[in-house]
């Protein structure tokens, strides 16, 4: 077990106070929650950097090391051996990512553990190589979270400009699917959805400006190769990589791609993702393949069309997002599901029916309603099943059933959330 700043104790102790007198078993669950990541699954090494669990799987994950430990980075400039532990993340993701930009997760050492019967370009270091457009998102929201933070610029030494401009070399390639070296084959998967079609290859597109995404942030296969809610991402992240390019290391060259890239994903957003849905008018589509097919659903991982609004693409107000959240929070979203106990998105990673407490989450910390804030956080606490934990997933008639027991990064969200209804 890691030990715990006291700055985080502190804040831990002032959520609880601050929940106790309306959300009673909010506040009995919260700082085991908020604190299970650094607790559980960080980390620190001899060389400097943080290695991150997932949770009951033993490899990082670029998108849930940052998400995990998002939570803990608004008090990193309060704590030197905090503020070290978050550059320690942000260090070891540059190096994962400069070794290989198509890996979603990876070995502490080079042990080759994980998923090596893939049919894909493998090193020892990588535990799975899906191809995840937001997987190269993460660490860079991270990184602006942090220096936003902290102020602190010693972080952004040659290993995180090797990141910048390998994420988007990387993500400039994969513009042109159709050029693209990159394949994947699972030869016994236990879903469809574990492997690629088309020899690997994916499925086919036509060019929209948009990133091509051969997985989705569950780690499932995507129907349509343009993630919406990714590519948003990337225009979101894309943007701190501009200003980080001209004002940390004077590349004036990768600045300028980084703002040309960004502009030609948002234009190919706009012109091939919004959809004229018959009862709530203009939407998002989750993916489209730009060539006239679109996937109007929505999942519960992150990014997702929920999380338009905390991704910073679009605020909540928006009305073409607040047509998508109607439309995803629905029945008309084929992943949405009610029942005795809770209400919301789930995933086809998970068995039909389910609700996943990410999502429940991530519906609270975009919404501009209190008493659906209040409702989301009651429910969250209610639907543990006694454990104090957030899982992966639940069945909404039956609680006691769920996924997960240790999930580092659903745990986060909920932290979080917690958080922002305490302190606002």
């Amino acid at each position: 077990m890691n030990s715990v700043p006291q700055v985080l104790l502190d804040v831990a102790a002032d959520v609880r106070t601050r929940l106790e007198p309306r959300f009673p078993e909010v506040a009995a669950m919260f700082r085991q929650c908020f604190l299970n990541t650094l607790e559980t699954t960080v980390r620190r090494l001899p060389d400097g950097t943080t290695f991150v669990l997932t949770g009951d799987i033993p490899a990082m994950w670029l998108r849930d090391s940052a998400s995990q430990i998002e939570p803990y980075v608004r008090y990193a400039a309060h704590d030197d051996d905090l503020r070290a532990m978050v550059r320690g993340v942000i260090r070891r993701q540059a190096r994962y990512v400069a070794l290989d930009p198509y890996a979603n997760a990876f070995n502490e050492n080079p042990d080759g553990q994980g998923h090596h019967d893939d049919r894909t370009e493998l090193t020892p270091w990588v535990w799975e190589r899906k191809w995840e457009l937001d997987s190269l998102c993460h660490p860079l929201r991270l990184l602006h979270l942090y220096h936003t933070a902290t102020g602190d610029a010693e972080v952004f030494d040659e290993d995180v400009h090797r990141m910048l401009t390998v994420a988007v070399a990387t993500m400039r390639a994969e513009q042109h699917p159709e050029s693209s070296a990159y394949r994947f084959e699972r030869p016994h998967p236990e879903l469809p959805t574990d492997t690629l079609v088309n020899g690997g290859r994916g499925p086919e597109c036509g060019y929209t400006g948009m990133v091509r995404s051969a997985f989705r942030p569950s780690d499932d296969a995507c129907t349509y190769g343009y993630l919406v809610p990714a590519n948003m991402f990337a225009v979101v992240v894309l943007g701190h990589v501009a200003a980080f390019a001209h004002d940390f290391y004077g590349d004036a060259a990768l600045a300028a791609d980084a703002a040309a890239l960004r502009d030609e994903i948002e234009e190919g957003i706009q012109r091939h993702a919004i959809v004229d849905h018959p009862r709530h008018g203009p939407v998002y589509a989750y993916e489209t393949d730009g060539l006239g097919n679109h996937l109007l659903m929505d999942d519960a991982n992150i990014p997702s069309l929920l999380s338009i609004p905390y991704l910073g693409y679009r605020p909540a107000t928006d009305e073409t997002y607040r047509n998508t959240r109607a439309f995803v929070l629905s029945p008309g979203n084929p992943y949405y599901s009610e029942g005795r106990h809770a209400r919301g998105i789930g995933s086809p990673h998970t068995k039909p029916g389910q609700v996943w407490p990410m999502s429940l989450a991530m519906q609270g910390l975009t919404s501009t309603d209190q008493e659906e804030r209040a409702e989301l956080l009651a429910t969250l606490a209610a639907t543990t099943a006694g454990t104090g934990y957030i899982h992966e997933s639940f069945d909404p008639d039956d609680p006691g059933v769920f996924t997960r027991p240790w999930f580092g990064w659903a745990n986060s969200l909920y932290a979080q959330f917690a958080m922002e209804v305490a302190l606002t």
